[in-house]
């Protein structure tokens, strides 16, 4: 068994959802692990406050107040894949996460991911994803590293103030001149079923993208894409509006039955660009990854 070196920490909502203790609460955010698991994470001492202090079985709830507890997975996958510190001073690290590796801990993955590899690759605890990527998508992740100065730059990200610049490659079956034509897509994107997948439903729009095509071959394009707001999957939701879904997304157009990740054939999606104007600063800010993805030549069709 796998157990995250680092903890990962919850808030307590301020309204009390109807339970007496912390482990109440416990078991009805998180169904799919059960109550022996919690108590027996709690008689080990891996359950706390902010403070250090343990949490029993028995510790009463207490709204808005932070709970700390250590992941434990069975057999945790290796990630045979490396990222790349990119960029790093005394407020800010950026790396570069190749696919498949989640960017902080979650499902079967507590030490397998991003943050904790940097965490104990530059001895900075302190170290704290700023924004996520699918674990599916490759691409730039800005941390934070100093907890004193983290506020301003999350702010960045709730305010939209942060212009991404994706890559993503899709087969066509077109006969038309893509190349330089450009797109802008909105739409109202809301969870269907299951939950973690999205769709497209009527409404106002709650989501917008400007996608532009790169290169194009006979059979795929690349295409450079700008989401002007941050929903869940939505430049892969938004790729199948145009009618070209990513290439290799396991969701969309279609869920696929749950296998083992493909390590030949990965999502073809990429966060190559990241400009924002430092809050800290006021200077512009712009990070770039110097890989890109590529398209099969004719002969591999």
């Amino acid at each position: 068994m796998a157990m995250s070196e680092y903890p990962s920490k919850l808030s307590l909502p301020q309204t009390n959802p109807g339970v007496v203790t912390v482990l109440d609460y416990l078991i009805i955010k998180f169904p799919y692990i059960d109550e022996q698991t919690w108590r027996r994470r709690m008689a080990a001492g891996k359950v706390h406050w902010h403070d250090g202090s343990l949490i029993s079985a028995t510790t009463r709830f207490q709204p808005q107040q932070r709970v700390y507890y250590y992941r434990e997975v069975d057999n945790e996958p290796q990630i045979s894949f490396q990222e790349t510190i990119v960029f790093q001073d005394e407020h800010l690290l950026v790396a570069y996460k190749p696919h498949f590796l989640a960017v902080t801990p979650g499902g079967q993955f507590v030490n397998e991911c991003l943050q904790n590899r940097l965490r104990r690759r530059t001895g900075i605890h302190t170290l704290q994803a700023l924004h996520r990527l699918d674990r599916v998508t490759a691409g730039l992740v800005i941390f934070s590293i100093n907890p004193d100065s983290r506020h301003p730059y999350h702010q960045l990200f709730k305010t939209q103030q942060i212009h991404k610049t994706y890559q993503a490659v899709a087969n066509i079956h077109t006969d038309e001149c893509l190349v330089g034509q450009e797109w802008v897509i909105n739409n109202r994107i809301e969870p269907s079923e299951p939950r973690f997948r999205m769709q497209v439903v009527e409404g106002e729009a709650n989501s917008r993208s400007v996608i532009r095509c790169l290169q194009q071959t006979p059979q795929q394009a690349l295409f450079e894409l700008h989401p002007v707001t941050g929903r869940t999957h939505q430049l892969r939701v938004h790729m199948q509006t145009l009618g070209w879904p990513i290439l290799h997304d396991k969701y969309y157009p279609k869920l696929q039955p749950l296998s083992a990740d493909n390590y030949t054939a990965p999502l073809q999606l990429l966060a190559k660009e990241i400009q924002f104007i430092d809050p800290l600063t006021q200077q512009p800010r712009h990070f770039c990854y110097q890989g890109q993805l590529t398209l099969a030549s004719p002969n591999s069709q």
